[in-house]
């Protein structure tokens, strides 16, 4: 956790600085706007707080317009509910009153640090991905997430790194998908003064900020092919250069990335860099959808319903039988995100002692679709299978049955070959063809870990 404090410090900032530390975060002081832009550009920080009599607008508007997404808590002198006011409505998160409560800051550095994201699980489905993430968390190969959309990947990500011998260092994440390719490059790797319009100092990229810790690369396979090119160098380098440099920058750090795409299907496409693929997928963690592990949507229902009744100073209240039922019925095509949501809800709409399924609605206040009969549960999962091998060679859907099955099986053969009904002669061929064609074939006591295709 890096604090960087912005304001001259009098006796109350000096005790926050020290509270702070104790709480184990590494503290950076600066004396005013301009010193405290040039460590965010150089340094990076996860939490700015700043004097309140210093102009805050006008440092929330730098920030934004250097694309700088620390947030930033204003303190002053006593509780001055105007001062407060101003903070906020200049862009301030929150508003901490000086001289400190220790129990405050501690709960400010904690809030940053947890960033609000809880890693709950109980099914056997995520119990499997869950025990190879910790596996492999303190070694620093790089990790492939893969997954729907709102399955947690990124939730998985920051696992990862807090297993990690890297855990006391940065986690730093980028979302591929939310920066214009032509900002991307400058994000990751940085930017000279003057190397563009708009680059007004040096400023350090992702790379440079996450060194010594992790950098997550979330939503990998929107990045532009031509700027993969030079991810993979620094991948394989560990070595960036600035938009505008003239020097290389060495750096050292743990790389993870996630993607809701199957990107071997994306190199076919032409869309993603084969190379830059298997320099990322050492490991593959496939989050399965939350529809696929039943067991987590109560556990995490009850989890969320907690939280939220804490959060909006409602009374806390168990789920009703009828409301779980409705819950574990429910598809969840949103994942954990639409659960997490539609339980944020409930908890406002609730009224009696218990969250009933009167509460579980929709956005739009529809109620949630009634439970599905085991018949039409069995009907849909059939067109499901069906769909899926539409399009597909038989080649190809022998091949990942095999595979699947071998997986399952840890890279055992001869239990793959009985489960499969074959001959261990047969599977051996098999095995040998897929292996001359370049595909990852598990070994024995192995997991498909480095495996890519859907």
């Amino acid at each position: 956790m890096r604090l960087l404090i912005i304001g001259r410090l009098n006796g109350e900032l000096v005790t926050a600085s020290k509270i702070a530390m104790s709480r184990g975060a590494a503290v950076t002081q600066a004396d005013g706007i301009e010193q405290g832009l040039g460590v965010l550009r150089a340094k990076g920080a996860d939490l700015v707080m700043i004097d309140v009599g210093l102009p805050i607008r006008a440092f929330v508007t730098a920030l934004g317009e250097e694309r700088i997404r620390t947030p930033v808590v204003a303190c002053g002198t006593g509780s001055d509910a105007r001062a407060a006011v101003a903070a906020i409505q200049a862009g301030a998160k929150e508003y901490v009153p000086l001289p400190p409560d220790p129990e405050l800051i501690a709960a400010v550095l904690e809030a940053v640090a947890a960033d609000a994201r809880a890693f709950v699980w109980r099914d056997p489905a995520m119990e499997r991905v869950v025990t190879l993430a910790e596996q492999v968390a303190r070694s620093d190969a790089s990790v492939l997430i893969s997954g729907e959309s709102g399955t947690g990947k990124e939730v998985l990500a920051r696992h990862v790194h807090a297993k990690s011998s890297r855990a006391q260092k940065p986690f730093v994440s980028v979302n591929c998908a939310a920066i214009p390719d032509a900002l991307l490059e400058s994000e990751l790797f940085g930017h000279e003064k003057g190397a563009f319009t708009g680059a007004v100092a040096r400023r350090i990229g992702k790379f440079e900020e996450a060194s010594g810790g992790t950098l997550l690369l979330d939503e990998i396979s929107e990045m532009d092919v031509r700027l993969q090119a030079k991810l993979l160098r620094a991948l394989q380098e560990r070595v960036i250069d600035r938009v505008g440099g003239a020097q290389p920058v060495r750096v050292d750090l743990r790389v993870l990335a996630t993607s809701n795409r199957n990107l071997a299907e994306e190199v076919r496409k032409g869309s993603f860099r084969e190379d830059l693929l298997y320099r990322l997928n050492v490991v593959h963690l496939r989050l399965p959808a939350l529809r696929e592990r039943p067991a987590d949507i109560l556990e995490l229902a009850g989890h969320f319903a907690r939280k939220y009744a804490e959060v909006n100073g409602v009374p806390g209240r168990p789920l009703s039988a009828e409301a779980r039922r409705l819950l574990v019925t429910n598809p969840w095509r949103g994942n954990v995100r639409e659960l997490e949501n539609t339980l944020h809800r409930a908890v406002l709409l609730a009224s009696g002692a218990e969250i009933g399924p009167e509460a579980i609605r929709t956005p739009e206040g529809d109620a949630l679709d009634g439970p599905v009969g085991t018949a039409a549960r069995a009907v849909q999962t059939a067109e499901a299978v069906t769909r899926s091998l539409v399009g597909r060679t038989v080649a190809e859907v022998e091949r990942d049955l095999i595979l699947d099955t071998l997986d399952h099986c840890l890279g055992n053969r001869t239990h793959a070959a009985r489960i499969l009904g074959i001959s261990i002669r047969t599977l051996r061929n098999k095995l040998n063809e897929y292996t001359d064609a370049g595909v990852a074939v598990p070994e024995p006591g192995q997991a498909r870990a480095i495996a890519a295709y859907g």
